[in-house]
């Protein structure tokens, strides 16, 4: 099964826009993620409507965060990009004349529930200031320089 990488990449993508002195366009978040800056842009449109980014058409535009970073949470940044059901097992075909059936998909349904509760509390719980931070720090350890952070 593939995974959604779209939190992660947009999230990579957020740090490196809080490091960045100016907007950054489309095509260099593109060339960044290797992906074609039409999908940037689309991805971008869900911040863009949730306020955490603006963006700026023209010479020296592109995008720049419009959102505190402390103020924002991995879970806000997870559903403005669209981010799809945090788990992806179940039943596909339930039979509910199937007693067995019903069982495991009661136990199943259950457990799914309860570790999404978890999940989403723990997205919440980590802003993007928090990532922004350690980043700072482990650049700082690291010795590497925080506009790049990749080199």
């Amino acid at each position: 099964m593939r995974t959604d990488s779209r939190l992660s990449r947009t999230l990579h993508v957020l740090l490196h826009m809080a490091r960045h002195d100016g907007p950054m366009t489309s095509e260099a978040i593109g060339r960044m993620l290797g992906t074609n800056p039409v999908v940037v842009r689309r991805t971008m449109a869900g911040l863009r409507e949730a306020g955490y980014v603006r963006s700026d058409k023209g010479h020296g535009g592109g995008w720049t965060l419009a959102a505190n970073l402390d103020g924002v949470s991995l879970l806000d940044v997870h559903r403005a990009v669209g981010g799809p059901h945090l788990f992806a097992i179940g039943s596909d075909h339930p039979n509910p004349a199937c007693a067995v059936e019903r069982v495991v998909n009661e136990a199943v349904e259950g457990t799914l529930r309860e570790a999404e509760a978890l999940l989403v509390a723990r997205l919440a719980a980590v802003s993007l200031g928090e990532l922004a931070r350690s980043f700072d720090a482990r650049c700082r350890v690291d010795g590497v320089e925080a506009a790049t952070g990749c080199g």
